[in-house]
């Protein structure tokens, strides 16, 4: 799978159209995306340098606030590989912007986001069942079976604030 998923990266003109959210963000205007994108910094594990990833949200959860997304490279995309090094990312949601904590969401979690966010596109289901069947080079047809399949082939990643360190008396 990891040479599918390689196969799968984006170039050129598409690369640049799938970047230029990072654009709208570090003009100040993320809040524009509402709660529906994510800008995740983090910090390149081999680098060190500051990196910004712009991520869809499969489900957003005001209690906590935790945003939910998938890896659609999987387990290899860098950013997933760079925050399982330094995993306290910064992430910008709507007007949010806070330091995070990371957690991979569990199978029947990750169903049920999955479930949501489906139910939620149902307008454009077409167009969310041909991209997950790119993705994942194989026919997902929505399915509570191909949700499954693809929960445990794409990790699931949720995102809420981190809870400040109390000192000891």
């Amino acid at each position: 799978m990891g040479s599918v998923m390689a196969a799968r990266r984006l170039s050129g003109i598409l690369r640049l159209l799938f970047r230029a959210p990072v654009f709208v963000y570090r003009w100040g205007c993320g809040w524009l995306f509402g709660h529906r994108l994510l800008l995740l910094i983090h910090v390149g594990r081999r680098t060190g340098l500051r990196r910004c990833t712009v991520l869809e949200v499969a489900e957003y959860r005001e209690n906590g606030p935790e945003a939910v997304v998938v890896s659609a490279f999987g387990r290899e995309a860098d950013w997933l590989r760079n925050i399982e090094a330094s995993p306290h990312p910064e992430v910008i949601i709507g007007s949010q912007h806070f330091i995070a904590t990371c957690r991979v969401v569990g199978g029947d979690e990750a169903v049920r986001v999955l479930a949501g966010y489906q139910h939620r596109n149902r307008f454009i289901a077409p167009i969310v069942r041909a991209g997950f069947s790119w993705l994942l080079d194989w026919k997902f047809d929505g399915s509570e079976e191909h949700r499954r399949r693809l929960a445990a082939q794409l990790p699931f990643i949720a995102f809420r604030p981190r809870s400040p360190q109390r000192s000891n008396p």
